[in-house]
């Protein structure tokens, strides 16, 4: 049996590549696509902030006072149309500035089907790997977190804003011509983009993103490794923020701050 990693663990760390390239910590996992892998979860956690031992997470992986006192877990961060900097009452304004007060690109995205997203304009190819997408295409560049936000709940009425993460884990993938509805939604929301200074992008070249997966799992089904703390199987494949382990996927993300074994055989 060797170890692979033995730490607290953070979201997948990724790098466009054909495929991806994913690496957990200092562990590149896609060596170890193929193989065999037991992954323990302990009871030890520990705040991915502050590396303090705590008995419980807050918002993926905090203890409860960074939780409640970092911009980042603030709710305007999953819901930006409600970024309260302008208001002077941003927890972090030295963060707000050098995160939300920068460009951000409006963008569509093939996930588990046509979906909307915004995100910084310098980590898109980070965020649209995360979410899984097999391809995507910028829509527009703003100057900021909000109106980014603005644009996006405006759009989210007629276009999804989620993706389904089912989809991830079975492989299911839809046909879609971004280019097609990127004129589409600059014909029908052009009073929107110019209401919130947005600059919409010129270049239709999508991005295509390819994943290490040999196989996809024939059931979405996911580990709850609260209750079942150890999974093992061959790791058939990663997608977005998930390992397919065996016959389940496991949302890295969700367990931050946990303390997992990983060895192989």
């Amino acid at each position: 049996m060797t170890i692979l990693f033995d730490s607290s663990v953070t979201k997948l760390s990724v790098s466009l590549a054909d495929p991806v390239e994913y690496r957990l910590g200092d562990l590149a996992l896609n060596e170890y696509i193929g193989k065999p892998v037991r992954i323990v979860s302990r009871s030890e956690k520990q705040c991915i902030n502050c590396n303090r031992a705590i008995k419980k997470t807050f918002g993926q992986g905090y203890c409860f006072p960074c939780f409640k006192s970092l911009a980042r877990c603030d709710m305007c961060i999953v819901r930006p149309e409600r970024c309260h900097f302008h208001k002077g009452t941003c927890r972090e304004p030295a963060w707000g500035e050098e995160n939300c007060l920068i460009e951000h690109v409006v963008y569509l995205a093939n996930t588990s089907g046509l979906k909307i997203g915004i995100t910084r304009a310098h980590q898109k190819h980070t965020r649209w790997i995360d979410q899984g997408a097999s391809a995507a295409l910028e829509l527009a560049i703003v100057t900021g977190r909000l109106e980014s936000g603005l644009i996006e709940q405006a759009l989210s009425e007629h276009y999804a804003d989620k993706t389904n993460w089912r989809s991830l884990l079975t492989g299911k993938e839809q046909i879609i011509e971004l280019g097609a509805h990127k004129e589409e939604i600059k014909r029908k929301f052009a009073s929107v983009f110019k209401q919130h200074n947005a600059r919409i992008t010129d270049d239709f070249t999508e991005t295509t993103i390819t994943y290490p997966v040999l196989s996809y799992l024939p059931k979405a089904k996911t580990a709850n490794l609260d209750v079942t703390t150890e999974v093992s199987g061959v790791l058939s494949g990663i997608r977005g923020q998930y390992l397919m382990v065996g016959d389940v996927g496991i949302n890295v993300r969700k367990y931050q701050g946990y303390l997992w074994t990983i060895t192989t055989e």
